[in-house]
């Protein structure tokens, strides 16, 4: 067992200065090795630049926030943070369970490849207030904006791979630019995927999907009470995609589906996800495969639960109140990583 840490940032700021600041925390940092270790030396740049521009342009500023504050050329920011053209990632698994009151998802992967840093952020200009887990610096694990849109990504498999976004950096897209499931979905459907990723979404009207997308074709599957999303594609259209064994992410599926009808409230959801002893945690930790964080949002109470593995404290943040100006007074969540 050991001591696992995770920092609690809250910037408002220019994009350029977020990604300074984020820079300068980054430095030293056990993760920049990691990223390092999996990214390429370089990318295409203008490449990557033409789709940033088109979705994002605010996050080329933050790239170069982050090279200056790292010391880097802008090249090597964008090819260790950008996104675009990573190389693939296997395994990597996130379940999550969506009502029109509130959305709920542990992400399960390993501390090795973990920014640790959960950040609320409030752009000065170009893009929207949100709050989410970092995944290399710029991206996203999941998150809320200020509209109360919300989502999570769930790796599916690496069929038909191709040089494109990263899931995470799509996730940040959305809840910087996106109002609502509809702009999401929308956006979905226009950006490059590079793998086939599950990407959980709700807004704050209450309208709920998960949209399943491969680099060739993308899906989007809709429910009116509840949603289950997990590490397979569920529509037939996409089934060939999944990877040869998937009895794991079918047995989660079956086990949140199990909470249709049984109006649980968000705090009791996201105590059943953050239980150590849950069917939905896990501490496989070397083999991928352990639970790093639980995020859960209610539409209707504005309301941001969020917590680390094992760890005492519970995240409970008035979201509306952070937007419109009142910082929370947490700085860090401590937890534990227990490996089975």
């Amino acid at each position: 067992m050991s001591n696992f840490n995770v920092d609690v940032l809250q910037i408002r700021d220019s994009s350029f200065n977020i990604g300074l600041k984020m820079g300068k925390l980054l430095k030293n940092r056990p993760i920049l090795k990691s990223l390092e270790a999996i990214t390429k030396p370089e990318i295409d740049f203008n490449n990557m630049k033409s789709i940033f521009s088109a979705y994002a342009p605010h996050l080329l500023d933050e790239i170069h926030g982050l090279s200056e504050g790292l010391e880097i050329s802008i090249n090597k920011s964008a090819a260790l943070f950008s996104g675009y053209d990573v190389p693939k990632v296997e395994a990597m698994g996130c379940s999550s369970l969506i009502t029109k009151e509130y959305y709920v998802r542990n992400y399960d992967f390993s501390p090795v490849f973990y920014d640790s840093f959960f950040s609320l952020l409030q752009p000065t200009e170009g893009a929207y207030a949100s709050a989410g887990y970092n995944l290399q610096a710029i991206g996203r694990h999941d998150g809320v904006n200020e509209y109360g849109l919300v989502s999570g990504l769930h790796f599916v498999s690496n069929n038909d791979y191709s040089k494109g976004l990263s899931a995470w950096t799509s996730i940040r897209m959305i809840l910087d630019t996106c109002t609502s499931l509809d702009d999401a979905i929308l956006m979905l459907k226009e950006i490059p995927h590079s793998a086939c990723y599950n990407f959980s979404l709700g807004d704050g009207d209450g309208n709920i999907a998960a949209v399943e997308a491969s680099p060739e074709k993308v899906i989007v599957r809709k429910d009116q009470a509840l949603l289950s999303c997990v590490n397979h594609f569920q529509v037939s259209e996409l089934e060939k995609k999944n990877r040869p064994s998937i009895e794991g992410s079918m047995k989660r599926n079956q086990y949140l589906l199990t909470y249709q009808n049984k109006d649980l409230s968000q705090r009791q959801m996201f105590d059943i996800f953050s239980d150590k002893n849950s069917p939905v945690f896990f501490t496989d930790y070397e083999n991928l495969f352990g639970t790093i964080h639980t995020f859960s949002y209610s539409f209707n109470q504005f309301r941001i639960l969020t917590t680390i593995a094992q760890s005492k404290q519970v995240l409970d943040i008035d979201f509306q109140e952070w937007v419109n100006g009142k910082n929370i007074n947490e700085s860090k969540l401590n937890g534990l990583i227990e490996n089975k």
